[in-house]
């Protein structure tokens, strides 16, 4: 039996030497016995790899992949590790294709063990946490202890270093310690837990920040544990608060609920019935219409009303020709009252003016009149009316059709289609379609000019700006007095 003694658990440097002497004398791997250190071995005693009679020098060859395995598997704390890695190498002069037959059951255990080695790597990263210290020298210094399940802390050590290169640090571990000055490394034994400071005076603010930046509505306890399991609990200042955090998720998450900010602000809800009084007081310029728009203010045909700042009502000259139905209020029109006057009304107004249509001769409106949305954080984000909601919006859009008569109605987006078709169909197939609705009225079917702004591919954007505005161009061929210029 032929012994081969390492200098450390982890001593890649040491293995690889005394594992290309006895491949290159043909020593099965039965043969030899791995020590670390001054370990003892067996009941057989033998002779040092080392001390084995130079041979013609043999080739050996291997994958690229395989030193950086073996790297990492050398880490592991099976004490098999030196003897399955030796065998890969020997396999891998006679099969040099092994690296990628995962179903090899030395291949299998190798990639297991590495992936292990790697995971507790991540771990240490993450979970060591430092105390400060006062150095024999009187100047700050700063210790963590860290308990790894593997022989990690060389391998890991450039991580601290660049993290940390301007601190002086050590970190002790039952198996070996890393001791930073500011300029080199040093690596020496075991360290017990007893040799690393319990506390400091910063953690009491660490664990003040813990506590508030903990969120109970987004509390998953088993992905938790996973990433960072209860083993580690026992080494980090914040651990101590995470079982009662846990504990009272439920009920702060509830208050949370109960505690959301009232939708809409307090400011909007005095700025909608100031315009009430407004109208109220207002001579009655265009008869049956404003008394509509009025009616409308209080509409409750809906539970879009619950939460929406106003009704959002049509505006333009009744003897318009053409007539915009968008789909629902933005966030700005909820707050404002007007339609078309947030990001997508931009795009609609600059579109409008590069196709040469004057939108001051058109009639805009939505085909639903309340905002709806969601809310994350703080920002409301739009939400697609269903079916429901759009059937109760259909008739104040019946209304304006009424006051209206427009000699083209130019639907934006499926939501308007919907609502003035009654078919739930794509977009896609009425688009660039002659179209006429039920009482003979022209229709023109695109895109809502917010579809533009949501295209996150610059390519996309600009092919579809084309189309829509080709649609507005061919409305500019339909009716010729909403070219801007000429007279209506």
């Amino acid at each position: 039996m032929l012994v081969a003694r390492l200098d450390h658990p982890a001593d890649f440097d040491g293995w690889r030497r005394q594992a290309r002497i006895a491949a290159q004398a043909g020593i099965a791997p039965a043969l030899i016995d791995w020590r670390v250190g001054d370990e003892e071995g067996g009941l057989f005693g033998g002779e040092s790899v080392d001390d084995l009679a130079p041979v013609a020098a043999i080739e050996l060859t291997v994958p690229r992949d395989f030193p950086e395995l073996a790297q990492a598997v050398i880490c592991h704390r099976d004490p098999e590790r030196f003897d399955l890695l030796y065998r890969l190498l020997l396999r891998l002069q006679r099969e040099p294709g092994l690296m990628h037959v995962m179903t090899d059951d030395d291949i299998h255990r190798a990639n297991a063990m590495a992936k292990a080695v790697r995971r507790d790597m991540h771990k240490m990263t993450a979970f060591v946490r430092f105390r400060e210290i006062v150095g024999a020298d009187g100047a700050e210094a700063f210790v963590a202890w860290f308990e790894p399940e593997h022989h990690i802390v060389e391998r890991v050590s450039r991580f601290f270093v660049e993290r940390f290169c301007a601190m002086r640090w050590s970190i002790l571990t039952p198996l070996r310690c890393l001791h930073w000055d500011g300029k080199t490394l040093h690596v020496t034994d075991a360290a017990s837990r007893s040799d690393a400071p319990s506390d400091d005076a910063m953690e009491a603010y660490w664990r003040t920040y813990y506590a508030n930046i903990f969120n109970p509505a987004r509390l998953k306890i088993k992905a938790m544990t996973a990433e960072m399991p209860r083993k580690y609990w026992r080494n980090l200042p914040e651990a101590d608060l995470i079982a009662p955090l846990i504990a009272g998720a439920g009920r702060r998450a509830e208050a949370m609920v109960a505690n959301l900010p009232t939708l809409p602000p307090e400011r909007h809800v005095r700025q909608a019935q100031r315009q009430r009084e407004e109208v109220a007081e207002a001579p009655v310029a265009s008869g049956s219409w404003a008394e509509a728009k009025a009616a409308a203010r209080d509409c409750t045909r809906c539970g879009l009303c619950q939460h929406a700042t106003q009704t959002v009502f049509g505006e333009g000259p009744l003897a318009a020709p053409v007539m915009f139905v968008g789909e629902q209020p933005g966030d700005q029109e909820d707050l404002a009252g007007k339609p078309f006057i947030g990001p997508a009304g931009q795009v609609f107004d600059r579109l409008m003016g590069e196709a040469g249509l004057d939108r001051r001769r058109a009639y805009v409106t939505n085909a639903v009149k309340h905002f709806k949305f969601e809310v994350r954080g703080k920002r409301r984000i739009h939400q697609r009316p269903n079916a429901g909601e759009i059937s109760a919006c259909r008739f104040w859009l019946g209304l304006e059709r009424d006051f209206a008569r427009p000699k083209l109605i130019v639907a934006l987006g499926a939501t308007a289609v919907h609502a003035l078709t009654g078919h739930s169909g794509s977009l896609a197939s009425m688009r660039e379609r002659d179209l006429t609705l039920d009482d003979g009225t022209a229709l023109v079917a695109t895109v809502h000019p917010s579809y533009l702004l949501r295209l996150p591919d610059e390519a996309a954007r600009l092919r579809e700006t084309e189309r829509f505005l080709a649609d507005l161009e061919r409305v500019g061929r339909l009716v010729p007095e909403m070219l801007a210029g000429v007279a209506a």
